[in-house]
């Protein structure tokens, strides 16, 4: 069956074209490189690993609750909606969310790549080149696991939310090269690994929290060179050139809030759109999903020096202004060190399995004698 197949809603046309504009920029100096970049890429090629071989793919899926979330976590939760709901329905209403959810992490990884290839194109520098070459792999190493979770363990996708294509849209329309670091990098990127790291927190299912876990190990090293590269550039812009950014930001920000309410999966399951939209606005989980996706951008944006009077206001509009101090390596470094922890907990429970199978062979070996 062909994705477009599996669509819960129509996406329309099968491809999306965005005209692309800026330059393509070749370096000639091959020797004066900032370590710290070059330091990140040799970081990336030592972390490259194979979706195919590193998750455990034969672990089940409960098709009626593909995430084991808290039903909480459902806008519907404690509507009058969910009280006539049966047992069959509310399953199918956790697979529709958990395709949502997942299609548009697969959506943004796949915009990633372009971004990634887009940063190989036209970056200036060839330290930022080299990386960004590992990272678009990374990114077709995310869209390939989440592609095939959908396929294979849900067996359903959602369209690219109109919020989601209007960033990417706006990220790969714009000429500048600091621009595809900056919407996809710091925007993006750490939003998503916001909410990765919500799912991964709160999922009792393995197979989802080790595509989780892996995938933030790689976004991690992602976001920090969206950092070191904007941090070095931004230092030498106008203060014009600076507020034009953190418009670019405000305007990103709110859009990347605004298209985590999901209200196109209720409607598709038969609610009314204003019941939907005033259900997810409601719901006490939204509220504090939406405060932890900033948990990355904001402290990240305040890092490589935006962070002027409107911004500011708007942060407190948003209610996460307080976030600018919170420690971004620290929230990165606990994310690889999950992933280790999570291969070391298998590999461990592996070799005790396969120790078991020997000593029982040994014992009947034993026994026929």
């Amino acid at each position: 069956m062909s994705t477009h197949e599996r669509y819960a809603m129509d996406p329309g046309n099968p491809t999306w074209q965005v005209p692309a504009t800026g330059s393509a920029r070749f370096s000639w100096e091959y020797d004066d490189h900032r370590a710290r970049l070059l330091a990140l890429y040799q970081k990336g090629k030592d972390k490259q690993w194979d979706a195919t071989k590193r998750i455990d793919w034969d672990l089940e899926v409960n098709p009626d609750d593909p995430l084991g979330t808290p039903d909480e976590a459902l806008a519907l939760y404690g509507t009058r909606y969910w009280d006539r709901m049966s047992e069959k329905e509310r399953g199918e209403l956790r697979r529709h969310v958990a395709a949502w959810q997942f299609s548009q992490f697969l959506h943004g990884e796949q915009g990633a790549m372009v971004c990634a290839a887009r940063i190989v194109e036209s970056a200036p520098d060839l330290d930022a080149k080299f990386y960004s070459a590992t990272q678009t792999m990374d990114e077709a190493r995310h869209a390939e696991l989440y592609g095939r979770f959908l396929h294979e363990k849900i067996g359903m996708l959602y369209p690219i939310n109109d919020n989601l294509q209007a960033l990417l849209g706006d990220t790969l329309r714009d000429s500048r090269w600091d621009m595809a670091y900056l919407g996809m990098q710091v925007l993006i990127e750490g939003l998503a690994l916001a909410a990765f790291g919500v799912l991964r927190d709160t999922t009792d299912q393995p197979l989802p929290r080790q595509l989780l876990a892996y995938v933030m190990q790689d976004e991690a090293r992602h976001v920090a060179f969206g950092r070191m590269a904007l941090r070095d550039y931004y230092r030498r812009l106008t203060d014009a050139e600076l507020r034009e950014r953190e418009e670019f930001v405000i305007e990103g920000c709110y859009l990347m809030r605004d298209r985590l309410r999901g209200v196109e999966v209720l409607e598709n399951l038969g609610i009314p759109k204003a019941e939907a939209e005033e259900f997810s606005e409601r719901s006490p989980y939204l509220h504090m999903f939406r405060k932890l996706l900033f948990s990355r951008i904001v402290p990240c944006v305040k890092d490589i020096g935006l962070w002027g009077e409107r911004l500011q206001r708007a942060y407190v509009d948003m209610g996460v202004l307080e976030l600018g101090d919170s420690d971004l390596d620290l929230l990165m470094s606990q994310d690889e060190e999950l992933a280790e922890h999570l291969d070391a907990e298998r590999f461990a429970a592996e070799e005790a399995a396969r120790a078991s199978e020997v000593a029982e062979a040994i014992a009947q070996g034993a026994e026929g004698d």
